[in-house]
């Protein structure tokens, strides 16, 4: 492929640094879900302005809604904007949840410092295979990858799951030796999307006994989680005030995520929370002033307060900011 590019030429960093820092350090590393360009904006602004490193982070459908040429070129002005605003902090860009083998090799080929490859609904020993190719060719250019074990509920882009399966902690130690793998997803009762539990019931609290349990088999081995927005529900609230329908949307409460950011736990994964805010704000600033057709306005209004959002998260729920 004549346009491939490596991920240091677009000045990103992979996750192999931060990672052993937020190890070192009782905090995790924010990774961010984006789909356009005010997002992207928006979790380099709120970043930045807190000293926060940051793994911005595309879905396979997310990737192909971009245009993937296009998307090299995001992520390059998105180093280039932090750094303009006088911040150096590190940048990765990773896919979430490859699926195959070629996707993950073209997002290597294309600039991506990192990429998760999810084979988790596979048989385990299958699992293993998938990832370990994956590694394989990522690590001849210094890419880091993710893997997974257990399978989260929920829906995510192409990724669904009627219920989940945890992590056995049993099955780490061998994963993580036959693999190679950089960072490991487990599953320990948070879930995809913005209803992760049924509306009216008590959010059974996440499975600490598990990750304490995968620490003890594979110690200083960064531990990522996914479905881990918490559901802001002034966000919920304003989209059904101005005619949305999101009945019982709820989400894990950020004292079980700022206690996961404590532990093995680098890398937590917000992409709900990011589209609440978003269409809460553009639903309200539409209902509120009528008249107005200029994508700026509401989309402008949007970004706003989704960087003030990122920086609460930073501060208040991973423990990143002024860490980088």
């Amino acid at each position: 492929m004549g346009d491939s590019v490596h991920f240091s030429e677009l000045g990103l960093a992979n996750t192999r640094e931060m990672f052993a820092k937020a190890m070192a350090g009782g905090y995790a590393i924010p990774a961010y879900n984006f789909n356009n360009l005010e997002q992207l904006q928006a979790i380099i602004t709120a970043c930045a302005e807190t000293g926060s490193p940051v793994i911005v982070q595309v879905s396979k459908g997310a990737r192909d809604y971009a245009d993937q040429t296009m998307l090299r070129y995001m992520a390059m002005g998105a180093v280039a904007m932090a750094r303009k605003m006088g911040s150096n902090i590190p940048i990765c860009l990773h896919l979430d949840h490859g699926d195959s083998f070629e996707l993950c090799k073209s997002c290597v080929d294309s600039g991506f410092s990192s990429v998760m490859i999810d084979g988790s609904h596979l048989p385990y020993e299958e699992n293993v295979a998938l990832t370990r190719k994956v590694v394989e060719y990522a690590h001849q250019f210094d890419v880091t990858v993710e893997g997974e074990l257990g399978v989260l509920a929920g829906i995510e882009d192409e990724v669904s799951a009627e219920h989940s399966t945890y992590t056995r902690p049993e099955e780490v130690e061998d994963f993580v030796k036959k693999t190679g793998v950089d960072s490991l997803a487990i599953s320990i009762g948070t879930s995809h999307g913005a209803y992760k539990f049924k509306a009216g019931q008590a959010v059974p609290p996440l499975r600490f006994d598990i990750l304490e349990e995968v620490e003890k088999r594979i110690p200083g081995f960064p531990i990522v989680l996914h479905g881990a927005s918490s559901v802001v529900q002034e966000y919920v609230e304003l989209i059904n005030k101005y005619g949305g329908k999101m009945e019982g949307a709820v989400g894990i409460p950020e004292e079980q995520l700022r206690r996961a950011a404590r532990s093995a736990v680098c890398k937590i994964n917000i992409d709900s929370d990011g589209r609440l805010v978003v269409t809460a704000k553009v639903r309200e600033y539409l209902a509120q002033n009528p008249g107005e057709f200029d994508p700026r306005k509401y989309l402008g209004a949007a970004r706003k307060e989704l960087v003030k959002l990122l920086k609460e998260k930073n501060a208040n729920v991973l423990g990143s900011a002024g860490k980088a």
